[in-house]
């Protein structure tokens, strides 16, 4: 994938990640393509930290990762005995209290819990490979445009594990519950076809075409006014949870606050 055209310096670029911000527009880099952007607890903390540094210029927030594959998912080397230095191992989580634990797999969690944030939208670049804890970041954004070589697979559960990073919820949302199921506990392959007929992705092109594909989808989301967008995201994502009335209200309720803001009435 090409690098963006316009680079104004990182925000911030550590542990494989970097931020960048173009006045409305941040972008969001996985930045170690020889592990094929593998995932650590280092990234996570950072990816969390990114979500935190965010100025409140951004409206859209881009994922993307350098190199043939979004992310090979967690580093294989959290898997061996020794782990990665500095990090817990997984015996050492497994003998952790509950509360301890519960409380570390949280802190995982953090680094792909803010891309729903009302105030922003967030779109996932995707290419080549997104598996396991690859795929969870993807699912962690609004929005997902994939390269035609996408192949995302759900691996934990082959593993013995469950996806924990966020997820499972997403996941049944786009594609129902026995679609997701089936694709967590066979951990196959869903490829670029499958993946926008499935509702998984919004929109497939060609490898080459994919950063451009992400640009002008940026650009016909800030051509809407920022307010109307915010209150339109929280109405679909609110909706799941709410009856047919409830959802009802709240459309009136923000209707009802976009048309007096819109005349200057506004609080």
């Amino acid at each position: 994938m090409a690098t963006p055209a316009k680079d104004l310096g990182p925000v911030l670029d550590k542990d494989g990640v970097r931020l960048t911000v173009d006045d409305a527009i941040a972008t969001v880099t996985l930045t170690n393509p020889a592990k094929r952007n593998a995932q650590s607890p280092a990234m996570w903390r950072t990816l969390a930290e990114a979500g935190r540094v965010l100025p409140g210029s951004v409206r859209v927030v881009v994922l993307r990762a350098e190199g043939q594959s979004f992310s090979a998912g967690l580093d294989r080397q959290m898997f061996t005995p020794e782990g990665i230095e500095g990090e817990p191992t997984f015996i050492d989580l497994a003998r952790s209290s509950d509360g301890e634990l519960d409380a570390s797999i949280a802190e995982f969690q953090d680094g792909f819990t803010w891309w729903r944030r009302s105030d922003i939208v967030s779109i996932a670049a995707v290419q080549g490979h997104a598996i396991g804890a690859g795929f969870q970041l993807a699912l962690a954004c609004d929005l997902r445009v994939v390269a035609d070589d996408v192949q995302f697979a759900m691996r934990e559960t082959s593993l013995g594990l469950v996806p924990d990073l966020t997820g499972t919820h997403p996941l049944v949302g786009l594609v129902g519950q026995a679609r997701a199921l089936e694709i967590c506990v066979t951990g196959r392959f869903v490829m670029a076809e499958e993946a926008v007929s499935t509702g998984l992705a919004n929109l497939a092109v060609p490898a080459d075409q994919l950063d451009g594909a992400v640009q002008d989808l940026a650009s016909a989301i800030l051509a809407a006014p920022r307010d109307a967008v915010i209150e339109t995201k929280a109405l679909i994502r609110g909706a799941q949870g709410r009856s047919y009335d409830d959802q009802r209200a709240a459309e009136r309720a923000a209707q009802a606050r976009r048309l007096r803001d819109l005349a200057g009435l506004g609080e």
